[in-house]
Protein backbone atom coordinates (compact mmCIF):
# COMPACT_ATOMS: atom_id res chain seq x y z
CA UNK A 1 0.00 0.00 0.00
CA UNK A 2 1.50 3.42 -1.18
CA UNK A 3 0.75 7.00 0.17
CA UNK A 4 -3.36 6.67 0.20
CA UNK A 5 -5.25 8.34 1.64
CA UNK A 6 -5.05 10.86 4.99
CA UNK A 7 -7.95 9.38 5.88
CA UNK A 8 -6.50 5.88 5.99
CA UNK A 9 -3.98 7.12 8.18
CA UNK A 10 -4.17 7.09 11.73
CA UNK A 11 -5.77 9.79 13.65
CA UNK A 12 -2.78 10.98 15.75
CA UNK A 13 -0.59 11.10 11.97
CA UNK A 14 -3.91 13.30 10.67
CA UNK A 15 -3.62 15.69 14.12
CA UNK A 16 0.22 16.44 13.03
CA UNK A 17 0.31 16.40 9.35
CA UNK A 18 -2.69 19.22 10.01
CA UNK A 19 -0.62 20.47 12.86
CA UNK A 20 2.58 20.60 9.79
CA UNK A 21 -0.04 22.46 7.34
CA UNK A 22 -0.75 24.96 9.80
CA UNK A 23 3.18 25.92 10.40
CA UNK A 24 3.66 25.85 6.53
CA UNK A 25 6.02 22.70 7.50
CA UNK A 26 6.66 20.79 4.54
CA UNK A 27 4.82 17.27 3.55
CA UNK A 28 7.79 16.19 1.77
CA UNK A 29 11.66 16.60 0.85
CA UNK A 30 10.23 17.54 -2.76
CA UNK A 31 7.73 20.13 -1.25
CA UNK A 32 11.18 21.52 1.00
CA UNK A 33 12.88 21.74 -2.42
CA UNK A 34 15.40 19.22 -1.18
CA UNK A 35 16.49 21.77 1.49
CA UNK A 36 15.94 22.09 5.48
CA UNK A 37 13.85 19.41 7.42
CA UNK A 38 9.94 17.87 6.30
CA UNK A 39 7.30 15.45 8.05
CA UNK A 40 7.97 11.77 7.29
CA UNK A 41 6.32 10.07 4.24
CA UNK A 42 3.49 7.68 4.51
CA UNK A 43 5.32 5.12 3.43
CA UNK A 44 8.09 5.37 6.03
CA UNK A 45 6.02 5.98 8.47
CA UNK A 46 4.39 3.13 8.27
CA UNK A 47 7.79 1.00 8.42
CA UNK A 48 8.31 3.16 11.73
CA UNK A 49 5.04 2.14 13.05
CA UNK A 50 5.98 -1.88 12.23
CA UNK A 51 9.74 -1.29 14.16
CA UNK A 52 7.67 0.24 17.23
CA UNK A 53 4.87 -1.91 17.26
CA UNK A 54 8.13 -4.61 18.27
CA UNK A 55 9.39 -2.27 21.33
CA UNK A 56 7.42 -4.11 24.18
CA UNK A 57 8.70 -2.64 27.37
CA UNK A 58 10.91 -0.63 25.06
CA UNK A 59 11.95 2.66 24.50
CA UNK A 60 11.71 4.75 21.39
CA UNK A 61 14.26 7.75 20.91
CA UNK A 62 13.19 10.40 17.51
CA UNK A 63 15.44 13.19 16.46
CA UNK A 64 14.09 16.21 14.53
CA UNK A 65 10.62 16.11 15.90
CA UNK A 66 9.10 18.35 13.23
CA UNK A 67 5.26 18.81 13.69
CA UNK A 68 4.99 14.86 15.32
CA UNK A 69 4.02 13.31 11.73
CA UNK A 70 6.90 10.08 12.06
CA UNK A 71 6.48 10.30 16.09
CA UNK A 72 2.50 9.75 15.61
CA UNK A 73 2.95 6.90 13.29
CA UNK A 74 5.31 5.10 16.25
CA UNK A 75 2.91 5.80 18.98
CA UNK A 76 -0.15 4.93 16.90
CA UNK A 77 1.53 1.18 16.50
CA UNK A 78 3.80 1.20 20.25
CA UNK A 79 2.54 -0.87 22.80
CA UNK A 80 1.12 0.55 25.40
CA UNK A 81 4.71 -0.63 27.05
CA UNK A 82 6.71 1.49 25.20
CA UNK A 83 7.80 5.20 25.88
CA UNK A 84 9.04 7.48 22.96
CA UNK A 85 11.20 10.48 23.83
CA UNK A 86 11.29 13.20 20.92
CA UNK A 87 13.50 16.15 20.40
CA UNK A 88 13.07 19.03 18.24
CA UNK A 89 15.11 21.95 18.50
CA UNK A 90 12.56 24.63 16.82
CA UNK A 91 10.37 26.18 19.39
CA UNK A 92 7.06 26.42 17.39
CA UNK A 93 7.33 22.95 16.12
CA UNK A 94 8.17 21.68 19.38
CA UNK A 95 5.08 23.30 20.84
CA UNK A 96 2.69 21.79 17.73
CA UNK A 97 3.94 18.85 18.15
CA UNK A 98 3.70 18.78 22.50
CA UNK A 99 -0.07 19.88 21.24
CA UNK A 100 -0.54 16.67 19.01
CA UNK A 101 0.22 14.34 22.37
CA UNK A 102 -0.84 16.02 24.94
CA UNK A 103 -3.17 13.02 25.84
CA UNK A 104 -0.75 10.45 25.08
CA UNK A 105 1.64 9.86 28.61
CA UNK A 106 3.98 7.98 27.14
CA UNK A 107 5.33 10.30 24.25
CA UNK A 108 7.37 13.50 25.64
CA UNK A 109 8.23 15.75 23.27
CA UNK A 110 11.91 17.82 24.14
CA UNK A 111 12.45 20.95 22.89
CA UNK A 112 16.29 21.48 22.42
CA UNK A 113 19.78 20.15 20.96
CA UNK A 114 19.17 16.51 20.55
CA UNK A 115 23.09 16.07 20.46
CA UNK A 116 22.62 17.70 24.95
CA UNK A 117 19.77 15.70 25.71
CA UNK A 118 19.07 12.84 23.67
CA UNK A 119 21.39 10.32 25.66
CA UNK A 120 19.84 11.14 28.69
CA UNK A 121 17.08 9.06 27.79
CA UNK A 122 18.69 6.25 26.60
CA UNK A 123 19.54 3.21 25.83
CA UNK A 124 16.85 2.85 22.84
CA UNK A 125 15.08 -0.13 21.36
CA UNK A 126 14.28 1.97 18.60
CA UNK A 127 16.39 5.42 17.23
CA UNK A 128 14.61 7.32 14.63
CA UNK A 129 17.39 9.68 13.25
CA UNK A 130 15.01 12.20 11.44
CA UNK A 131 17.20 15.74 11.80
CA UNK A 132 20.18 17.18 13.94
CA UNK A 133 22.36 14.43 14.01
CA UNK A 134 25.71 13.14 12.73
CA UNK A 135 26.30 9.40 12.09
CA UNK A 136 29.03 7.98 14.23
CA UNK A 137 29.57 5.30 17.30
CA UNK A 138 28.27 7.61 19.95
CA UNK A 139 24.93 7.31 17.87
CA UNK A 140 25.20 3.28 17.79
CA UNK A 141 26.01 3.98 21.54
CA UNK A 142 22.59 5.08 22.23
CA UNK A 143 21.10 2.08 21.54
CA UNK A 144 20.62 -1.37 23.21
CA UNK A 145 22.15 -4.25 21.73
CA UNK A 146 19.64 -5.51 19.13
CA UNK A 147 18.12 -1.85 18.66
CA UNK A 148 17.35 -0.78 15.47
CA UNK A 149 18.31 2.25 14.33
CA UNK A 150 16.53 4.66 11.12
CA UNK A 151 17.59 7.23 8.90
CA UNK A 152 15.28 8.29 6.09
CA UNK A 153 15.33 10.97 3.41
CA UNK A 154 17.74 8.64 1.44
CA UNK A 155 17.80 8.83 -2.40
CA UNK A 156 17.83 5.13 -3.70
CA UNK A 157 20.86 4.16 -6.08
CA UNK A 158 18.78 4.01 -8.99
CA UNK A 159 17.66 7.52 -8.52
CA UNK A 160 20.92 8.77 -8.71
CA UNK A 161 22.76 10.35 -12.14
CA UNK A 162 25.55 7.42 -12.78
CA UNK A 163 28.16 10.62 -12.26
CA UNK A 164 27.03 11.23 -8.82
CA UNK A 165 29.97 11.58 -5.96
CA UNK A 166 26.78 9.96 -3.66
CA UNK A 167 27.31 6.86 -5.61
CA UNK A 168 30.65 6.32 -4.07
CA UNK A 169 30.82 8.68 -1.09
CA UNK A 170 27.89 8.54 1.36
CA UNK A 171 28.02 9.14 4.51
CA UNK A 172 25.12 7.43 5.47
CA UNK A 173 25.43 4.73 3.50
CA UNK A 174 29.17 4.19 4.97
CA UNK A 175 27.99 4.87 8.63
CA UNK A 176 25.45 1.94 8.36
CA UNK A 177 27.27 -0.40 5.74
CA UNK A 178 30.83 0.15 6.94
CA UNK A 179 30.38 -0.09 10.75
CA UNK A 180 30.64 -3.66 12.26
CA UNK A 181 28.73 -2.62 14.87
CA UNK A 182 25.44 -2.69 12.86
CA UNK A 183 23.68 -5.33 10.40
CA UNK A 184 21.64 -2.58 7.59
CA UNK A 185 19.79 -2.80 4.77
CA UNK A 186 18.19 -0.64 2.67
CA UNK A 187 14.33 -0.13 2.34
CA UNK A 188 13.23 1.41 -1.36
CA UNK A 189 10.19 3.12 -0.45
CA UNK A 190 7.22 1.92 -2.98
CA UNK A 191 7.61 5.68 -4.74
CA UNK A 192 11.11 4.46 -6.05
CA UNK A 193 12.25 7.89 -5.27
CA UNK A 194 13.14 7.32 -1.22
CA UNK A 195 14.39 4.98 0.82
CA UNK A 196 15.49 4.55 4.51
CA UNK A 197 18.67 2.94 6.34
CA UNK A 198 17.90 0.49 8.69
CA UNK A 199 20.89 -0.83 11.03
CA UNK A 200 20.60 -3.69 14.06
CA UNK A 201 23.08 -2.84 16.61
CA UNK A 202 25.20 -6.00 17.25
CA UNK A 203 27.74 -5.08 19.37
Amino acid sequence: MTAGNDNDFPALVREALAAARDLRFPASREEAGGQGPSCSLPDAGRILAMLAAGCHDGRIGETGTGTGVGTAWMASAMPDSATLVTVEVDDARAQAAAKVFRGDSRVRVVHGDAQLVLADHAPYDLLFVDGGWNEGDATIDLLRIGGRLVFDDVTPLAKLPVDSPWRTNDPKRDFFFGNPRLVSVEVVLPDLANSLLVGTRTA
